[in-house]
């Protein structure tokens, strides 16, 4: 057995290849994206033809794997938290459905949103869904949950949600791994109308998903990653979930915690182990990452008067990541938190590379704009988002992958003319099509920019989707041709730009202005890539 030192997204990655994975199917986003990268640079994957190419958005990554699934292979999914929502649909569906060959969906959270939106806990869709859930403490149990995962899946004919968060993803350690498992052949499924949900076969099947729930909980409680550790002082005890188990180890070094400590890494909850530190102790205190849901469910559960502590109580915060201090505080040790940072270090907020495309074109809009009232252009997710900070403050909203060309279409028909979508090449073919038939079907007058800088940029330059299609997409969902303009964003081309922006935000119908040039950092890999080839 060998043990290699791995992030915990690599650890996930690798354990899906030894685990017998024929596909992986994912759109990047922070922090799941090196998942689906390890993969890609995988030179057993390459020789074991294992499917490893971006999906356009989340929702099409979940239904190809459900798809790879109903053949009989095994498939895994991987998006970040606000990616799940992309794919609640299927993902929902999915559990009715259920698989035929092994089916992993992880979601990669981000609690303090370091690079998201919201910190929401995908712990919820979960039970929503009424799936199995695992969440491993280190990145060796990331690794072998994988494999666990896969046949639990199998076993039971159910997809299983493996729910990491930023700091498991992208923090390192040393896993033991073992021997790779083969392929699945192609088998059907035995009922061949198990993927038809209309409703008489979804009816059986979701009663089907009700029954097996009880079997799910069975098997928490005898699961490996669920464990119960005794303690001799009984006035407290301790549930940890996932990462939140280091959190709580890293506070007694090299002694015994007092404390019982129920350690929970898969879900359902293991009713039998929760009722038995319940009746051992005298309160409990829960540590999790993201959302209070097994604080919540610890409550209703219990229907006593027992004390529970944890987020919402305000023994520990309500938002935000956990780490070692916050679990010293809530345990009533030293605070370890250490001295404020020194008055001398200056924050640096991130921003736009120097030279990036995207500072022509928000130059150009914002001139193109300046006989207008303030506050009319709507932005998407990207790199370009910075584009809201100074010294452009150029874009003015920033909610969710595709809303800003459907935001300019809404802030249109209220009156607000003219008015802007931001959006750049991957997030356009994401979830921008969609806003722009509407906008098109409507006659909006909305002038939309797709940022066409050639790659994926904000997750580390991964294949758009969208190179080399942009002008066909738009004239096959309906803008006229004639209303399609090329820029290249370029100091010197700032005047003729600048005019080209004022016609079409002149122009009472649907227009999208492409500027075009490669990402900075793009032309950067390449050249260097170019010479170390040499």
């Amino acid at each position: 057995m060998q043990k290699i030192l791995l992030l915990g997204d690599e650890a996930i990655a690798q354990g899906a290849l030894d685990a017998g994975l024929s596909g992986i199917y994912a759109y990047p986003g922070t922090p799941s994206t090196e998942i689906t990268e390890f993969v890609q640079n995988s030179k057993y994957a390459q020789d074991n033809k294992i499917h490893s190419t971006w999906s356009t958005n989340e929702k099409t990554a979940m239904e190809a794997a459900l798809g790879m699934s109903y053949a009989g292979k095994r498939a895994m999914v991987c998006m970040k938290h606000v990616g799940l929502n992309v794919a609640a649909d299927p993902f929902i569906n999915s559990a009715i459905t259920g698989a035929n060959g092994g089916l992993i969906v992880v979601s990669a959270d981000d609690p303090s949103m370091h690079s998201s939106q919201n910190e929401q806990d995908s712990r919820v869709y979960g039970k929503f869904a009424l799936v199995p859930i695992l969440e491993p403490a280190n990145q060796q149990e990331a690794y072998d949950m994988v494999r666990y995962g896969f046949d639990f899946s199998e076993k039971y004919h159910i997809p299983v949600l493996l729910r990491i968060t930023t700091r498991m993803a992208h923090s390192r350690s040393g896993v033991m791994l073992n021997s790779p498992r083969g392929q699945n052949e192609i088998r059907m499924p035995v009922d061949l109308r198990q993927f038809v949900l209309l409703p008489a076969i979804a009816k059986k099947r979701y009663k089907n998903l009700l029954k097996d729930h009880a079997t799910f909980i069975d098997e928490s409680e005898s699961s490996p990653f669920n464990r119960y550790f005794d303690g001799t002082d009984k006035s407290r005890g301790i549930v940890v979930c996932g990462l939140a188990h280091n959190y709580l180890m890293e506070n007694y070094p090299g002694s015994t915690i007092p404390y019982p400590v129920l350690k929970i890494g898969q879900y359902p909850l293991p009713r039998k182990l929760i009722e038995k530190i319940a009746n051992e102790c005298s309160e409990i205190l829960v540590a999790e990452d993201g959302y209070p849901v097994v604080e919540e469910l610890l409550k209703g559960y219990l229907g006593r008067g027992l004390k529970v502590h944890g987020r919402l109580d305000g023994t520990l915060p309500r938002d935000g990541e956990l780490n070692p201090n916050l679990m010293a505080v809530a345990l009533g040790l030293k605070d370890t938190i250490g001295l404020p940072v020194p008055g001398l270090m200056v924050g640096r907020p991130p921003s736009l590379c120097s030279g990036c495309p995207h500072i022509d074109s928000f130059l150009g809009i914002t001139e193109a704009l300046s006989e207008f009232s303030k506050g009319r252009v709507f932005s998407d997710i990207g790199c370009y988002t910075l584009g809201a900070l100074k010294p452009y403050e150029a874009v003015n909203s920033c909610v969710d992958m595709g809303a800003s060309i459907t935001m300019a279409k809404g802030a249109a028909d209220a009156g607000l003319v003219p008015a802007v979508a931001v959006i750049g090449d991957s997030t356009f073919t994401h979830s921008g099509m969609t806003g722009l038939l509407d906008a098109v079907n409507d006659k909006s007058p909305i002038t939309v920019l797709i940022l066409d800088n050639g790659t994926t940029a904000m997750t580390g330059g991964q294949t758009s989707p969208g190179t080399g299609k942009l002008e066909d997409i738009c004239k096959g969902i309906g803008v006229e041709e004639s209303h399609i303009r090329i820029l290249k964003p370029l100091k010197k081309n700032h005047e003729e730009n600048v005019r080209i922006m004022k016609e079409e935000l002149a122009y009472s119908g649907v227009s999208v202005i492409i500027p075009r040039r490669e990402c900075i950092v793009s032309i950067d890999k390449r050249m260097r890539e170019k010479f170390r080839n040499k």
